[in-house]
């Protein structure tokens, strides 16, 4: 108990100073080559919080176990957008910068409807593969070459290595992402552990503990923003890791193994679609998200959650 207490401490410590470091970081960088805090979300901090996501479903396809690389890319986009962004808006509402979104939203949506139209037939060969990767690297380059539409000011982050160079603030964001990988494992590891030795069944353990746990590197880095006054960073943050999900994820999985299918994924598809057209319609139409949009979010999430507990999607 003691050795799980001091985990659970441990993490909740690497946690904090995780997104402390991440967030400064990437707020430095934008402000080094003058871009809006999104696009530092959708790109870098996108992509390191997606890592975790990437290597499960690269074991995965080596291990031909396709159902589990294309669950956790699914899965993770709908936690992404109902569960981080939930959690955050409740926690802190986040600032929604309307005029930026309409250029990054197209993308995003296009990105859900083409897994629900590649994956529809439950497969995922090595060209349609290539396809996810290729307009990924597109997506990427579109976001980029945006940079100068956006005359945001970004005020001065103090702290570990203000006055030094581009190269340290890479490795502030690299130190961040590290730390909230270790602070998020040693967390849920420690909870675990506490949640069986309570008699707690593991169907609970898993939506819950297990569930968040897996996400706190983006709610964490997402609340830390928010609170910061960079909403942009935090909605990029799940903009960026949810593309990257379906490219990078799916299209290298399925690079290195064909996904083949054979459970029923349409319900999944369709709904993770569905979640991603109503955070888009949320965000096209509010100016913030606030507490009353983050409880909607979370009870989307756990009905999700529930529906499938009871095998009725």
């Amino acid at each position: 108990m003691l050795i799980d207490l001091f985990l659970i401490a441990t993490g909740i410590v690497l946690l904090y100073y995780g997104g402390d470091f991440l967030v400064t970081g990437s707020i430095r960088v934008a402000k080094h080559f003058k871009l809006n805090p999104f696009v530092i979300g959708a790109t870098i901090v996108g992509f390191g919080t997606s890592a975790p996501e990437l290597s499960v479903s690269v074991f995965a396809s080596l291990k031909e176990s396709p159902e589990v690389a294309l669950g956790n890319a699914l899965g993770s986009n709908i936690a992404n957008i109902c569960l981080v962004l939930g959690l955050t808006a409740i926690i802190h509402p986040i600032a929604i910068n309307r005029e930026l979104l309409k250029k990054e939203t197209p993308k995003f949506l296009f990105s859900a409807f083409l897994i629900l139209a590649l994956a529809w037939d439950r497969s995922l060969s090595r060209l349609e593969g290539t396809i996810l990767l290729v307009l990924l690297g597109i997506f990427l380059w579109q976001t980029f070459a945006n940079k100068d539409s956006e005359e945001t000011e970004i005020e001065e982050e103090g702290g570990l290595f203000a006055d030094k160079g581009l190269l340290a603030q890479f490795g502030l964001i690299t130190g961040g992402l590290i730390l909230l990988v270790f602070g998020a494992n040693w967390l849920v590891e420690g909870s675990v552990n506490i949640a069986r030795l309570l008699g707690l069944s593991e169907w609970l353990i898993g939506i819950s503990i297990v569930a968040i746990g897996t996400s706190l590197p983006e709610i964490v880095s997402s609340v830390i923003a928010s609170s910061r006054g960079h909403g942009d960073l935090s909605i990029g943050n799940v903009y960026g890791s949810n593309i990257f999900n379906i490219h990078m994820v799916l299209g290298i999985a399925s690079l290195i193994h064909p996904l083949n299918i054979q459970e029923n994924i349409e319900p999944d598809l369709i709904i993770a679609t569905g979640l991603t057209c109503l955070f888009a319609i949320l965000l096209r139409f509010n100016t913030k998200l606030s507490k009353m949009n983050g409880l909607f979010l979370l009870i989307c999430y756990f009905s999700y959650i529930s529906l499938k507990s009871l095998k009725l999607v």
